[in-house]
Parts: structure tokens; C-alpha cells; sequence
């Protein structure tokens, strides 16, 4: 199995148009190609609105065997309802086709609002209804509104586990309790480096790891260096052993669960001047996964026209 899951946040940006985007290759081969320029996409048109059944199993297609998807949850849950009546709209996003990803299918990402506070009660009723398995998640999905039910909406597979990782951002989440709840219901605390600007913490919750790479020095936009990504490869590569860094900033004393390997998912969000996808790809290389990538960037390569 592979254990290292690492590329981008999205993947449709105009500025990458011609860089790591070869001139030539159209805008409907620009998924394929990333696909094969790093192992991992988080899908992040479903923040902002609920795909389709068929969309999903568009990308699906798209994609080479062993490429993994982690899907970012609705911002209307996290952002807008703000945890608040959310059963109807949690059965739509599980019902809007995201198992049409199928085997593909890695974790699922919750991210909140920098002013969302921590709140015990309702925190914990949300993790509480998160599905952890398939059947769950189905169960779920058939409580959708009736605009949701299309071909292919219930077509969830009959086992497998759910994996979910949550991204808070307010200082109020910096408690033991929180730790403690993420670690009764095996959800990943994503550790979000944020250039400073928000919650950063190394807590291990959950049987996998999540991370976000927004920017070493500026929010979105500036780059890792190598030196920066092979401090992150370090950290990857310990983490992905069951153990802890040596020098985790903690919210909680405990170092978590050790001894067991771990899944790492790590996607890089610094987009907006096309730093993303290189240093996905940099670190892939400094993990020996360079090898199984069939792409280079700003190459067409097979994509070519013959």
C-alpha cells in the first residue's frame, strides 16, 4: 500500500496555463495530466457547491489506477450553517456522487472559518454524525433532498471505511479537550502551515495524517524552498512510520497512538504563483515516488498531438 498521497489542492488555475501546464494541452486534459505529475488532488470545487454523480466519475476516469482524491467538505456546513441543522445538508454532500470515486476515494476534508470558536457540545455532535463507513455514509445519503437523488447517488461500496480530517483555524481550538474529541472519534487534526497566521499544531488523532501547505512566507503565494520541503519530507516520512516528530508543537502532552504505519495525505495550496505543483512534485522525488510519475511538467509528452 502506498502510504504517501502528495500533490495539490485543486487543479484548474489559469496562471498555470503554460507553465506547468504545457502550451498545447487543452483546458479537458488538464486533470489527466496532473494526475500524472503527482499522486494525490484534493477536489475543492466541492467547497464551494455539490457536484454531480457523473462529474465525479468524469474525474474518475480521468485518472490513472492507484491515484487517490481527497474531497473537501461544503463550505455551507462549515462556513454558512456553521455546524448548526446540518443533517440534511451532510446526507446531500453524500449523496452528490462522491463515491463514484470509488477505490480513489481518500479522506475527506472539513475546513472552518478563522472566527469559528470552538464549541464542545456542538463539535462533538457534529464528529457524532459523520459516517465512518460505507454503510454509514449511505444511510446518510438516503435522507437527501429529492434534488439529490440522481443516477448513481446511492451507488456507495459495501465496505471500506470512511477518513476524515478536520481544519480549525481560532486559537480556542488550542485545548486538550479538543484533541481528546478528534482522538475518541479517529478524526486527523490537519496540520495547516499557514505561514504563521494561523493554529498550527502536530497532535496525532487518528490512524492517518493530513497536511496543508498554504505558503512558507506568504499566505497562498510564495514557494518552499529545498530546504523547506526536505523539512517536510522528514516530517512525512516519520509520521508515515507511526511515530511523532521530535519536536511537535502540541495542544495535548500526549504524543498519540505510536508504532503503526500511517497513510500521510499532504497537499500543497500556494496556487496563485504556480508554486504548487513543483513543490508537489520536488517532494515526491525526495520520497522516491518521482519514479512512478509519467509526466513532466511544462512537457507535453504523451499528451502530445500526434
Amino acid at each position: 500500500m502506498n502510504l504517501f498521497h502528495v500533490g495539490i489542492s485543486g487543479w484548474r488555475y489559469v496562471p498555470w496555463r503554460g507553465d506547468f501546464y504545457p502550451k498545447g494541452l487543452t483546458q479537458k486534459n488538464e486533470l489527466a495530466f496532473a494526475s500524472r505529475a503527482v499522486t494525490s488532488i484534493e477536489i475543492n470545487g466541492s467547497f464551494y457547491s455539490l457536484q454531480t454523480p457523473d462529474r465525479y466519475a468524469e474525474w474518475y476516469a480521468a485518472t490513472p489506477k492507484g491515484f487517490v482524491f481527497s474531497v473537501k467538505a461544503p463550505r455551507y456546513i462549515t462556513h454558512l450553517r456553521r455546524l448548526k441543522d446540518i443533517e440534511t445538508p451532510l446526507a446531500n454532500f453524500f449523496a452528490s456522487g462522491v463515491f463514484q470515486l470509488k477505490e480513489k476515494l481518500g479522506a475527506f476534508l472539513w475546513q472552518f472559518p478563522p472566527n469559528f470558536k470552538f464549541d464542545p457540545e456542538r463539535f462533538e455532535h457534529f464528529l457524532m454524525l459523520l459516517p465512518t463507513s460505507m454503510q454509514q455514509a449511505r444511510n446518510c445519503a438516503e435522507n437527501c433532498d429529492e434534488r439529490l437523488r440522481k443516477p448513481g447517488y446511492l451507488e456507495v461500496p459495501k465496505r471500506g471505511k470512511l477518513q476524515h480530517a478536520v481544519e480549525v483555524r481560532h486559537d480556542s481550538f488550542a485545548v486538550p479537550e479538543f484533541i481528546q474529541l478528534l482522538r475518541r472519534y479517529h478524526v486527523a487534526l490537519v496540520k495547516a502551515d499557514t505561514a504563521g497566521k494561523w493554529l498550527y499544531a502536530d497532535d496525532l488523532t487518528a490512524d492517518f495524517v493530513y497536511v496543508r501547505l498554504h505558503g512558507a512566507e506568504a499566505l497562498y503565494e510564495s514557494g518552499y524552498s529545498d530546504a523547506a520541503i526536505d523539512y517536510w519530507q522528514r516530517r512525512l516520512q516519520r509520521w508515515s512510520e507511526g511515530g511523532q516528530v521530535a519536536d511537535a508543537t502540541l495542544i495535548e502532552p500526549r504524543k498519540g497512538r505510536v508504532g503503526k504505519a500511517r497513510q500521510v495525505f499532504c497537499y500543497f495550496d500556494n496556487d496563485v504563483k504556480v508554486h504548487a505543483p513543483y513543490n508537489a512534485r520536488r517532494l515526491l522525488e525526495g520520497l522516491g515516488a518521482d519514479a512512478d510519475l509519467s509526466v513532466v511538467p511544462g512537457e507535453l509528452g504523451p499528451f502530445a498531438t500526434p
